[in-house]
């Protein structure tokens, strides 16, 4: 499997955990929250409104354009980071996910 069929893959087994975890939300942020410059819009966007709102539609636009990837990424110490105080466990899938994605922009190949 091509290294984007299976970007394309993480990106949509990470939309499901985040449904499975009520994460996924029916309306985006407020327009303004899509000005920031922080790194993860970390100071308008909650992490999961940066995944559902900004990273996976960016992805899924660079993967449909055949444009060039990130080769440098890792998104899943900033989501384990945010949901650090959590000991329910309810995010490993979640994390599981992230870190395969990590995992696939380390590659040489992408």
């Amino acid at each position: 499997m091509s290294t984007a069929k299976q970007i394309l893959y993480k990106l949509q087994l990470i939309e499901e955990a985040m449904r499975e975890i009520d994460l996924w939300q029916s309306h985006p942020p407020k327009p303004e929250a899509f000005e920031s410059v922080e790194p993860f819009s970390i100071d308008r966007m909650l992490a999961e409104e940066w995944l559902q709102w900004v990273l996976i539609p960016r992805m899924y636009a660079l993967l449909e354009q055949g444009l060039v990837l990130p080769t440098a990424f890792a998104i899943a110490p900033y989501f384990e980071e945010s949901y650090k105080e959590d000991t329910t466990g309810r995010y490993q899938q979640l994390f599981k996910h992230l870190r395969a994605l990590d995992r696939l922009f380390m590659q040489d190949n992408v």
